[in-house]
């Protein structure tokens, strides 16, 4: 993360108990949560593809590919996001807002054991992971696009 960006805009959603956010800029749109057609792979979170506008786009489950348990509610959503891999859609428990932070109010995470965190916003008392959509769904466009 470039700390020349002054501010950024984040979707923020949940996900269990916790807050989670990706930059609005590689947010394609947010649908309502529908069953995936299932497909085979070897890996767990991969949950299957749909149709999006006849287009084929896959689609992981979020909390088993960061390694957050969460019970499937009725909110849920499916974030559709561009990456350089190409398009896929994220399960999420439900969208909440849309929020604009300075660059003062991120904080590096170390340690963190997922490359797909970026950074941590702070916002009044919330503390909102920030997740990379690139890093998130790399090594996965091979396997679901094979």
């Amino acid at each position: 993360m470039s700390t020349q960006q002054m501010t950024q805009q984040l979707v923020v959603f949940a996900l269990g108990h916790e807050e989670y956010a990706l930059p609005i800029q590689q947010v394609q749109e947010i649908i309502r949560y529908s069953e995936p057609r299932a497909v085979s792979s070897a890996e767990p979170w991969i949950r299957g593809v749909i149709s999006l506008r006849g287009k084929i786009v896959p689609v992981f489950d979020l909390g088993l590919r960061i390694g957050v348990h969460a019970e499937p509610g009725e909110d849920q959503k499916i974030v559709i996001i561009e990456t350089a891999a190409g398009t896929a859609g994220v399960i999420v428990d439900e969208v909440e807002e849309v929020l604009t932070v300075d660059a003062d109010q991120l904080d590096e995470v170390p340690g963190a054991g997922s490359d797909a965190i970026d950074a941590i916003a702070k916002i009044e008392d919330r503390l909102v992971v920030l997740l990379n959509p690139d890093r998130l769904l790399s090594g996965v466009a091979d396997v679901a696009y094979a």
